[in-house]
């Protein structure tokens, strides 16, 4: 199954304050916030939401084509893309901008307060997916992922009009952009992807009910953190799947990128929904227990082991036969 991931590409700067954020805000004065966190420590790693989700998709087995726009500097991260089975050929440098950047702090709580700078990433609406179709052979799966939201806008048109199958992961820009550009994202997807609040979110932004929302999607995913996972869609009874217990929590950067790559590639292995999201489950625990979103390693007897923890010897068995790390 060749899957193009398209959105952000990013350097992550991971920054941990000792208290928790709610403590330091007066609910009288929220119209006037002026505040600045001491932190206790800075780590500098590769992210961005479509080069984590490649990243874990070769590190799977799978060669996902990444579609995103970088700068100049990008030569060391696609060394290391490469290195994890990710094609990069169809990624675009610019002439004089920066890589994106995502600025985090995290407190105590997992609370998380961040800036993204998009630099060299609002160039990604230049990228023309027929092209990247024409490289590669074929495109089995575009998951339109946070990015330039021009960019997102065209990939999503591009996909109705050539046909190709598409994922919709919105996340983070449901917060700037406008219901009509939400609703152009959703309408078709064969697979809607949003955490608890991103579905609030979207139903704001949007206007249509949860039922509305599901008749214009394949299947919904939404991700609970620590309550787990839930598929709901047209075709299938609605699924609910546990988060894998005993996670000794980190850093929560890219928790949600590892569960929508376990479940692109559980799909891509002919996995059932709810093994799918066993499998995305499983990956999120292992990512929350590194700090940055590409940092960790994947062991076969580890996650096999985390699997059958968490949803019984069966379950691990069919995952582990499709693993090849």
């Amino acid at each position: 199954m060749r899957i193009a991931v398209t959105g952000s590409i990013a350097t992550d700067h991971l920054m941990s304050f000792a208290g928790r954020f709610s403590d330091q805000f007066v609910a009288e004065q929220l119209e006037n916030v002026s505040l600045s966190f001491l932190v206790n420590n800075l780590d500098i790693r590769r992210g961005g939401v479509a080069a984590n989700i490649a990243c874990a998709l070769g590190r799977l087995g799978l060669s996902p084509v990444l579609v995103g726009a970088v700068g100049r500097d990008f030569d060391d991260y696609r060394s290391w893309l490469e290195r994890h089975r990710v094609d990069v050929g169809s990624v675009h440098v610019s002439a004089d901008k920066h890589t994106a950047r995502f600025l985090c702090t995290t407190d105590e709580a997992q609370n998380q307060i961040a800036s993204f700078y998009a630099g060299a990433m609002s160039e990604a609406r230049e990228i023309e997916l027929g092209a990247v179709a024409d490289r590669v052979g074929a495109l089995d799966l575009v998951l339109i992922a946070p990015n330039d939201p021009v960019a997102m806008l065209r990939h999503t048109e591009e996909c109705r009009q050539r046909g190709y199958t598409f994922a919709a992961d919105i996340s983070q820009q449901l917060a700037i952009m406008p219901g009509e550009d939400v609703r152009k994202l959703v309408e078709g997807a064969a697979y809607l992807f949003t955490n608890e609040y991103e579905a609030s979110l979207l139903l704001k932004h949007t206007g249509w009910t949860r039922e509305q929302v599901l008749g214009r999607v394949g299947s919904w995913v939404t991700t609970y953190g620590p309550k787990g996972a839930t598929v709901e869609g047209r075709g299938h009874e609605p699924i609910s799947v546990d988060a894998v217990p005993g996670v000794d929590v980190v850093e929560p950067t890219g928790a949600g990128d590892a569960f929508r790559a376990g479940f692109l590639w559980g799909l891509s292995t002919k996995m059932s929904l709810e093994r799918a999201a066993q499998a995305g489950c499983v990956l999120a625990g292992i990512v929350l227990e590194s700090v940055g979103p590409q940092e960790y390693t994947l062991d076969r007897t580890d996650f096999s082991g985390r699997a059958a923890r968490a949803y019984g010897g069966r379950a691990a068995a069919e995952i582990e036969s499709k693993l090849r790390v």
